[in-house]
């Protein structure tokens, strides 16, 4: 009797302890459609962007490096490629922005770095990482869409 006692209190703790960790809320189409694992989490690339180490004199040159380097991000971001960016503070490294990539490998986040043309003229320089976060990042975009009121 004090088997099967023990027994039964085992299981009800153990279908408790699993309820507990089941979440009601879960959207498995939005999690699958977002490429979620069972934590809600996927892999992205990191870009680090810094002072590159090409410099270049000419102000009108480097302001249509940067335009186009805005209108890259853009791009990128339109095609779902990009899900973060933004500039850092002033800081002792160099550091002047971080790109967060929806991509999964280092190889492809290469080939979009090299659309960037203050990439490609080394006025940017990037250091690369597997990155591990939110899956729901790309649907943030959307948000944001609805609460910038002046277009970069």
């Amino acid at each position: 009797m004090k088997i099967l006692f023990a027994i039964l209190i085992t299981i009800c703790f153990n279908f408790q302890s699993k309820a507990q960790n089941e979440k009601v809320d879960y959207d498995k189409a939005l999690a699958d459609s977002l490429g979620a694992d069972d934590y809600g989490m996927k892999s992205y690339i990191l870009i680090i962007l810094k002072t590159g180490s090409n410099i270049i004199e000419d102000k009108a040159v480097t302001d249509s490096l940067f335009r186009g380097h805005m209108a890259t991000i853009n791009k990128l971001a339109k095609e779902g490629k990009l899900v973060v960016a933004g500039p850092l503070q002033k800081n002792d490294k160099t550091y002047k922005g971080i790109y967060i990539l929806n991509v999964k490998t280092i190889e492809e986040a290469n080939e979009l770095l090299l659309t960037d043309p203050a990439i490609k003229a080394k006025i940017l320089d990037t250091e690369i990482f597997q990155w591990y976060g939110s899956a729901a990042l790309p649907v943030y975009l959307k948000t944001h869409d609805k609460i910038q009121k002046k277009k970069i």
